[in-house]
């Protein structure tokens, strides 16, 4: 049975699944990870809405969120341990990432991936998400596919 926890950034659990995270992101994205370990590096700070979630006590799979807008969050660092992966952990995440930026008042959510993780756009379009202009540091980066999603389930 998958428990998840909310909690923030500095969560042991949450750190160690990033670093896996990280270590996925720079294999499949080879030398432009440089450019996106920066971002992310400015992004993990001090995050203060953070998912874990276990499985039978195993920290497997996390996500997280921080205001973008006054209206809407930015998912971020959502991640499955390979070995647990197809079992519903990275939707999970993600659901309880929505409903806590729900109950925070945020209107929709905004999220970066890349195009070489064809399953984690998969999940989000899954999930009601839709593909948008990149945004922010996003803008005129290939690799990066942003997406959008409303707390009312349009696009």
């Amino acid at each position: 049975m998958l428990r998840l926890l909310r909690t923030d950034s500095d969560n042991p659990d949450f750190l160690r699944l990033v670093r896996l995270l990280d270590a996925d992101l720079a294999e499949r994205d080879g030398a432009e990870h440089l450019i996106y370990a920066q971002l992310n590096q400015a992004a993990m700070a001090h995050l203060r809405h953070a998912v874990v979630a276990y499985q039978r006590d195993r920290p497997i799979a996390c996500g997280a969120f921080k205001g973008f807008a006054p209206d809407l969050a930015e998912i971020k660092r959502v991640f499955v341990e390979p070995a647990f992966r197809g079992l519903g952990a990275a939707r999970a995440v993600l659901t309880e990432l929505e409903q806590w930026a729900n109950e925070l008042g945020y209107a929709g959510y905004v999220l970066e991936t890349g195009q070489k993780q064809p399953e984690a756009i998969r999940l989000y379009e899954s999930s009601g998400y839709r593909r948008i202009p990149n945004f922010g540091p996003y803008v005129g980066m290939y690799n990066s596919v942003c997406m959008r999603k409303n707390a009312d389930g349009s696009a």
